[in-house]
């Protein structure tokens, strides 16, 4: 059995074409992966990735025109980037993916937490353990790995939980009846949408992401929005969209938003009459190496 992920990993990106974070990372650990750029745009990706074109998909732009923002402004102001995630998804299912990851483009490592310890992984298992977990059950619409500074190596955490948001990293079960809708916020409020129509999400806490801070670098939403206009408006459209388990909190000095997730706590997964779980623990090949002083 291949290590490797089994499927297509997405990066939507604009205005970093001299960062390439997540890019970066991916190309570590030998994980073939695409990025999805505005037209206008090409010619410096294509600089960055080194001229493989295999590499970049330029962005139809009817997707804007045609994506629900969730607000009365219209293309008066930047989409952010749900039109290029709704893109992803047909796109992968134009080629016959039954799952797609899409991912932020400031993730600048993955981690394995396990025995208290957080451990970076180039081992391209990371994406395949998470897959074939999922595979397992018959009503997960969506998945990805927790934040890095989110999961404590000194405190008693499962390998993953259930039924909550799922941020910047997300493994997507194509065939389910949603997409991407909202200016902000697109990944609360898609895990709400699936969560309050009975799926449920995963949350692994054994893989990690290490993501870059919001307003750390320039271009993507920080230049389109937060640089210009701070976290007030995304904090309240998502209060708008679903006001049912939403409300405005203030921390770090800065507007946030708070969602309770306690009344999907009940939703099970629901394992598939197919899956074959073998005895024992799969590490996926993945091994703990110590670096000597000169590494």
């Amino acid at each position: 059995m291949s290590d490797h992920p089994q499927f297509p990993l997405y990066i939507p990106s604009k205005g970093r074409a001299e960062y390439m974070i997540t890019s970066r990372a991916l190309d570590a650990m030998g994980v073939k992966h695409r990025l999805v750029i505005e037209e206008q745009e090409y010619k410096a990706y294509l600089a960055a990735v080194g001229g493989d074109k295999s590499k970049l998909i330029v962005l139809d732009q009817s997707y804007k025109s045609r994506y629900e923002l969730c607000d009365g402004l219209g293309l008066s102001k930047s989409t952010g980037p749900g039109p290029a995630r709704n893109f992803i998804w047909d796109h992968s299912i134009s080629e016959g993916h039954k799952w797609h990851w899409v991912m932020d483009d400031n993730i600048k490592a993955f981690y394995r937490l396990n025995n208290n310890l957080k451990v970076p992984t180039k081992s391209p298992a990371f994406w395949r353990a998470m897959e074939d977990f999922c595979l397992r059950y018959k009503n997960v619409a969506m998945a990805g790995p927790n934040y890095f500074m989110f999961a404590s190596r000194k405190t008693k955490m499962p390998p993953f939980v259930t039924n909550t948001r799922i941020y910047s990293c997300n493994l997507i079960r194509n065939d389910t009846p949603f997409r991407w809708r909202g200016r902000y916020n697109e990944d609360t409020i898609l895990s709400l949408d699936m969560l309050k129509a009975g799926w449920c999400t995963v949350q692994f806490n054994a893989f990690l992401q290490e993501k870059l801070t919001t307003q750390t670098i320039g271009g993507g939403n920080s230049d389109e929005f937060y640089f210009k206009e701070g976290t007030t408006a995304k904090s309240a459209m998502q209060v708008a969209v679903h006001p049912d388990v939403s409300r405005i909190v203030m921390r770090f000095g800065r507007v946030h938003h708070h969602v309770d997730y306690s009344g999907f706590k009940l939703q099970k997964l629901i394992r598939s009459e197919s899956a074959v779980i073998p005895a024992g623990t799969n590490n996926y090949g993945m091994t703990l190496k110590v670096r000597g002083n000169g590494d």
